[in-house]
């Protein structure tokens, strides 16, 4: 279940839609783009979120209007039909292939203690498999857990030529309340991918996914996380009468999204056993001259790993931040 921002086509989610902005600049970080291609990522880090434009600030302190209890309930009642009619929609070809994983995440070619030793992967999340394909193409010796929300993408992955019951083994799972021990060793993986996937998550049941993983992880083992920054691009594509929560949303098509803070994503992971090793917005701006858009995007990129302490059995509360 991933909802990133590499789709292949155009989307009449939220999420997908470009319009122009009054900035792009970010608190630490002022971007121009000045190459003579039509659309041109540009990339940066900090450790400082974006800050917004007047008409942002704007539209969020009169968008204080929350989706009735009733059709919250409802949502996520539904959450895995709309995942599997979204993936019914869609096949296999929303997504683009995540071939800069390895260029993110060097833990995934070098956390082994042995130059030939194999590496143990969850791929927590897995989609059609846009991660999972590419990273077995890259590296021979790794071994691959997948699983995901949604059987529809469950099913897609085993049908794609390049699985391999040898290489990878991939199921379905609710991580909220499927215990992963079902289907993964305990204290057995090395590193776990959560790649535009917590954002889909009710806030409420984030850490009980965490905390899920936590169990299979072994120890020293790190999480790599990458997903929705706070004040995304994405973020102010909502209309009124899609806002579920404080910085969670609902799409057209009822499938859900979380924009995260560092001090969120730190509190939420350290609660649940873990320790910080990186925790950083990353700034992607998206120049389109053709259609003159300049769309500043927000992801929080972090690595966490896993405590050697008990686990923690403290609750965060959605309404502390």
């Amino acid at each position: 279940m991933n909802y990133d921002v590499e789709a292949n086509g155009s989307s009449t989610s939220q999420m997908h839609a470009t319009e122009g902005m009054d900035s792009c600049s970010q608190r630490n970080n002022t971007i121009t783009a000045t190459s003579s291609k039509s659309e041109i990522p540009l990339h940066v880090t900090g450790n400082r979120g974006r800050i917004l434009t007047p008409a942002e600030a704007e539209k969020l302190m009169k968008d204080q209007s929350f989706v009735s209890d009733y059709k919250q309930k409802k949502l996520e009642r539904e959450a895995q039909r709309n995942w599997d009619l979204f993936y019914k929609r869609n096949s296999i070809n929303f997504f683009k292939d995540r071939h800069w994983t390895t260029r993110e995440f060097e833990e995934l070619k070098s956390c082994r203690d042995l130059e030939h030793q194999q590496l143990i992967v969850l791929e927590a999340g897995c989609g059609v498999g846009n991660s999972l394909f590419p990273l077995l193409e890259c590296d021979l010796n790794v071994f691959i857990y997948a699983c995901d929300f949604s059987p529809r993408a469950v099913e897609f992955v085993k049908e794609n030529r390049l699985y391999n019951t040898e290489r990878c083994k991939a199921f379905q799972c609710d991580l909220t309340k499927d215990n992963l021990l079902e289907n993964v060793p305990a204290d057995s993986v090395d590193v776990v991918m959560l790649i535009f996937v917590l954002s889909s998550i009710h806030p409420e049941k984030m850490q009980l996914a965490l905390e899920n993983i936590y169990k299979i992880l072994k120890p020293g083992g790190c999480i790599l996380f990458r997903d929705y920054g706070l004040y995304d691009h994405a973020m102010f594509r909502f209309k009124s009468g899609h806002k579920l929560g404080p910085n969670f949303y609902v799409r057209q098509d009822g499938t859900r999204s979380f924009f995260f803070s560092d001090d969120y994503v730190a509190q939420l992971l350290t609660s649940s056993g873990y320790e910080v090793l990186m925790n950083e917005y990353v700034f992607r701006v998206t120049v389109n001259k053709k259609e003159d858009l300049c769309v500043p995007r927000v992801f929080l990129q972090c690595k966490f790993k896993k405590s050697k302490k008990s686990l923690s059995t403290e609750v965060i509360s959605t309404a502390d931040f």
